[in-house]
């Protein structure tokens, strides 16, 4: 064989490496900083974007803000004493991921533009094999970064293929669509479309607001800092940490009606009606946005203009069911026809079904989605799933929250994480793969908290559940419980194996690119 040929095989060989990040929001940008920070060279991270920010880069429909206040929607690592005001819009939250990555020089540890199709783990070589859109790469442990709200849902709706006018989804907006003066119909009422309904009613002709389920409302106590608070916040020490920990605090009150004693939730009903009451003027519209579940059943949301912008002459709320979308016009259940020019889905995300869990296959040959299909969307810590060696999940099942910001649980993962890939380094071990048994006593544990929750006793189905009827989306307890039970790697949950245990392989090169 020619030294040219040779060389061609050993250059088209996938690139190894240590650890692979997939993903590069809060999550995977954290967990990358940490392992920068830790003297953990060997690391990559694959973002399908062409930059950090997830959520935040790709979630850029007018209106688009956070329902977290902003001193506590940041890393506690990296405060930003310049936050605008109270309740951060997205443009601000992109500009301070972006200005992390920078901060901490990880940019170069970033593959962009880069989509994981598929990840195989191959037990012989103890590693993992995954495929990209930019090449094939190995390594011995994979983090998938994945958020939860990063695959949109779109609507299985009769004839919405053989729509001819202006249709995106809200997590795909397409800013060179002008809506102005244009009949426009808003499919969904969730989280983004209480922010996008009063950002483009007073420019559009008409409005239609398709709603399923009426949300619960709160205030939105939303404020410009002024300048002396934002000079105390970057000068005199202590002031900004203590503002984010009054927030948390005030934030964690909330567990004890959401998860423990749901009838404690009859005070911020009391409030969200009051609300209602106040800002609907037509008791039919107020009867038709009246919910009929327990607040807290579904995420609650936060808005002041929200309402009033269904109270505008230009715009309806409709509550018969969708039963086709024509080519001009989208037609109810009742039988009414109703022309639009475009159409804004705004139905959420893959939750408990994400589309990238086809792609992730583990020990037995099955994907997580097979694996799901069966047993539930099930994990240990939220961190690991059993059948799955020498892979760490960040925003794993039972994560989320519904009243706090998700960036204290991540950075409670990034510690068990961060320390589960040093004691691997430590004890020079060859794999680590949680044991089912602890797996299944973990969420046994979980779903029997989650039964006496509002999730379970509200009156309401939601992205929360998955097919089998089991919230595998909420932690279900106060979130310094979660940091306390991740605060390190408990190596004896899981079965490992060393260099020792590995069969004898001569045919086997590893090829490290520079």
């Amino acid at each position: 064989m020619s030294r040219k040929v040779t060389d061609k095989a050993v250059a088209n060989r996938p690139r190894h490496l240590r650890t692979i990040i997939v993903g590069s929001g809060f999550a995977g940008l954290g967990l990358a900083i940490r392992l920068a920070q830790q003297g953990r060279d060997d690391f990559l991270v694959l973002e399908r974007g062409s930059d950090v920010g997830g959520t935040w880069r790709d979630n850029t429909y007018p209106g688009a803000a956070c329902d977290v206040p902003s001193h506590l929607y940041s890393y506690s690592f990296a405060l930003n004493p310049g936050w605008s005001r109270s309740f951060s819009r997205q443009s601000e939250i992109q500009a301070y991921i972006q200005g992390v990555a920078d901060k901490y020089n990880v940019r170069d540890k970033h593959l962009f533009d880069c989509d994981v199709t598929s990840a195989h783990w191959n037990s012989e070589a103890a590693r993992w094999e995954i495929t990209t859109s930019r090449g094939n790469f190995t390594a011995d442990t994979v983090v998938s970064a994945v958020g939860a709200l990063c695959e949109p849902n779109l609507p299985d709706i009769k004839g919405i293929n053989s729509y001819e006018g202006e249709i995106f989804h809200s997590a795909r907006w397409n800013h060179d669509s002008d809506l102005t003066g244009k009949r426009v119909a808003v499919i969904g009422t969730g989280a983004s479309a209480i922010q996008i309904v009063p950002a483009i009613a007073g420019k559009v002709a008409h409005l239609d607001v398709y709603q399923r389920t009426a949300p619960w409302l709160l205030p939105r106590l939303d404020r410009p800092y002024t300048l002396p608070e934002r000079l105390a916040f970057k000068h005199i020490p202590g002031v900004q940490r203590l503002s984010r920990a009054a927030i948390y605090a005030a934030r964690e009150t909330q567990v004890v009606g959401l998860a423990k004693f749901p009838a404690l939730m009859r005070g911020f009903e009391a409030l969200a009606k009051a609300k209602l009451q106040l800002e609907i003027r037509d008791p039919e519209l107020r009867k038709k946005v009246t919910p009929n579940f327990r607040i807290g059943c579904k995420r609650m949301l936060i808005s002041n203009e929200y309402y009033p912008a269904l109270d505008r002459d230009n715009v309806d709320v409709v509550t018969d069911g969708i039963a086709e979308i024509r080519a001009n016009s989208i037609v109810t259940a009742d039988g009414t026809e109703r022309e639009v020019d475009a159409i804004v889905v705004a139905t959420g995300f893959h939750v408990t079904d994400s589309p990238t869990y086809q792609t992730i296959f583990g020990r037995d040959g099955r994907s997580l989605t097979e694996v799901f299909d069966e047993i539930g969307q099930q994990g240990y810590k939220g961190s690991a799933i059993a059948n799955y060696p020498n892979m760490f999940f960040l925003l794993g099942p039972n994560v989320g929250l519904g009243h706090t910001s998700m960036v204290y649980m991540i950075e409670s993962q990034i510690n068990y994480i961060a320390d589960a890939l040093a004691t691997v380094e430590r004890k020079g071990l060859r794999t680590v793969e949680v044991r089912r048994e602890e797996q299944d006593a973990y969420n046994s544990d979980l779903q029997r908290k989650l039964v006496k929750s509002v999730w379970s006793t509200g009156g309401c189905a939601s992205w929360y559940l998955d097919k089998h009827g089991n919230n595998t989306t909420l932690w279900p307890d106060f979130t310094f419980e979660f940091r306390r039970i991740t605060r390190k790697f408990d190596i004896d949950a899981y079965d490992t194996t060393t260099a020792a245990d590995a069969p004898e392989r001569t045919d086997l090169k590893v090829v490290t690119a520079p």
